[in-house]
Order: C-alpha cells, then sequence, then structure tokens
C-alpha cells in the first residue's frame, strides 16, 4: 500500500475532501522528522512509538580497497509496534 493509497482510504472511510487528507498526512510526516530530528521520540498509544536509536562508533572494512574506516556513532530511526498493534497482526487471519 502506497502513501496515495492511504489517503483514498482515510477520504473514503471519512468524506473528507482528498486534498485536505493529504495536506494532513504529509504534516504528520513532517512533524514526525522534523521532532525526531530534534532528538525527540513520538509516542502513539495503541499504534507504536518512533524512537531514535543510538549506534556505537565501530571500525569497517572498505573490502575493495582492503582498508579500515571508522564509523563514528549515530542516531538511526527506528519505530517499535505496540503490543496491541503486535497482536492485531499476530491473530490476522488473512496473513495465515
Amino acid at each position: 500500500m502506497t502513501k496515495a493509497d492511504v489517503i483514498n482510504e482515510i477520504s473514503d472511510k471519512t468524506g473528507i475532501d482528498k486534498a485536505d487528507v493529504q495536506v494532513t498526512v504529509e504534516a504528520f510526516f513532517s512533524v514526525v522528522k522534523n521532532s525526531m530530528a530534534e532528538g525527540e521520540n513520538i509516542y502513539v498509544r495503541g499504534f507504536g512509538s518512533f524512537v531514535n536509536k543510538k549506534r556505537a562508533k565501530k571500525i569497517a572494512r572498505n573490502i575493495s580497497k582492503n582498508t579500515a574506516i571508522v564509523i563514528d556513532e549515530h542516531y538511526v530511526p527506528s519505530f517499535k509496534p505496540s503490543k496491541i498493534f503486535t497482536e492485531k497482526i499476530k491473530s490476522s487471519k488473512s496473513l495465515k
């Protein structure tokens, strides 16, 4: 399912104009990206958490040049689904 499909489905279920739904969905994604870039985590009860995970400094290998490179510590975005969300997927009959 693509973002356009999500927008169409929300519009059909709520009766709200597609353009308004698109603006709302884009604003949500923008808030999530900007908040996480500032180091804030986002918790949506019943859905899941958008969190920044810290990756430690490590030494990696460039195989083609046979050299070692240092990758500094950094953060990567991560999503952790809630227990309710996880249980709904586990009990889904259409996935079995």
